[in-house]
């Protein structure tokens, strides 16, 4: 299951029941279906789960009879599932759903955040719970796989719909898989469209053909399985003397539109903005290596460039007290340490590396995302 921004790392809230944002509901057929036009019930929050909502709620109309009802449960607040819920008359529920004996056919969750127990699961006896990954998993289990596919190079990510288990999120056995190309130079946000296009689409055609996905399921093997914990600030702060110009790159793509690159100058934080790559630099004295963290302005490109483990990378503006250019980050601070014969070796000419504490993330048994 996958998760991003303030859903990310919710651990199961129990919350007073909502009214219905819709009277309508589903038929009171008892029983439940073996075959479409399955009553599904939604479990969803953020955008990458609207989009598989979207295309079910489109179903409903559609000459291949996928859909007899749909109705939602989502989070408190304005997540993006709720609004579409709303603006398209479903039906929708807090969490945790009252009142699903019998109503519903399928259970489809889509990064939702929350682990759903084996009670809820069995209220769906034909085909419990399906659910919408955004990576080819085993690979990548967790509430952030996009992220870090992004961050560790893949080539070749994709999407994933299995049936999911109690008390553990994302080992559930394989019912649909695609493969997808990660094109160079993507970001997290750009990738992430692209495979909530492409899990919807998914997810119509595992809903088309639902018999014959479950009597050909398999198990996950446990060979290549890594988990993808959530972000934290704690990933953004860049260590010179040990990531490359890629890995920055990489690392930026990943999580520079929704947590800023950090450093420290001067005993200050300094957040590092508008990343341009990889600099190539000209130094007066090519017999002087640099250390890593020494800065160099560009005056012609306004680039901030900073020394890494194996080049240069550079930064269009900086955030200290305000958002400042380069240039001014440059004239207001740096132009005299700069001038001085040895400017990787004073303070001023220097950003210096916070380390990091090493994180463990070990696979446990009833991990909540």
């Amino acid at each position: 299951m996958w998760t991003t921004g303030r859903t990310a790392g919710a651990s199961l809230r129990v919350l007073r029941p909502l009214q219905r944002c819709c009277p309508q509901a589903a038929p009171c057929r008892l029983g439940s279906s073996s075959r479409p036009p399955w009553r599904l019930l939604f479990f969803g929050s953020d955008q990458f789960a609207a989009e598989s909502l979207k295309l079910l709620t489109s179903s409903r109309s559609s000459v291949e009879g996928i859909v007899e009802s749909l109705e939602v449960v989502t989070l408190s607040g304005d997540v993006p599932v709720k609004t579409f819920a709303q603006q398209n008359q479903l039906a929708v529920h807090s969490w945790p759903p009252h009142n699903v004996d019998g109503r519903f056919d399928v259970g489809v969750v889509v990064s939702f955040g929350c682990l759903l127990h084996e009670r809820l699961i069995n209220k769906f006896p034909y085909s419990g719970i399906l659910n919408v990954h955004p990576s080819l998993l085993p690979r990548w289990r967790g509430p952030a796989p996009i992220f870090h596919t992004i961050l560790h190079g893949d080539g070749v990510t994709g999407v994933t719909i299995i049936q999911i288990r109690p008390h553990r999120f994302d080992v559930g056995p394989i019912l649909n898989q695609e493969l997808h190309q990660v094109p160079e130079n993507c970001t997290a946000d750009e990738l992430g469209a692209a495979l909530a296009t492409k899990g919807a689409h998914l997810l119509i055609d595992t809903l088309m053909t639902l018999s014959e996905r479950l009597a050909h399921k398999r198990e996950q093997r446990q060979m290549g399985a890594t988990f993808a914990p959530k972000i934290t600030t704690s990933m953004s702060w860049v260590v010179w003397e040990e990531q490359s110009c890629e890995q920055i790159d990489r690392l930026y793509r990943a999580i520079g539109s929704r947590i800023p690159l950090r450093t420290t100058w001067m005993g200050r934080t300094i957040k590092l903005l508008d990343f341009v790559g990889k600099c190539h630099i000209s130094l007066l004295d090519p017999e002087r290596k640099p250390v890593p963290g020494s800065l160099s302005y560009q005056k012609e490109s306004n680039t901030l460039a900073v020394c890494c483990k194996d080049g240069w990378v550079g930064f269009k503006a900086v955030l200290l007290k305000k958002r400042l250019t380069a240039a001014d980050f440059y004239n207001g601070y740096l132009h005299q340490a700069l001038q001085k014969r040895t400017p990787h070796q004073t303070a001023e000419g220097l950003f210096v590396s916070r380390r990091r504490a090493p994180e463990a993330h070990p696979m446990r048994e009833n991990s909540t995302l």
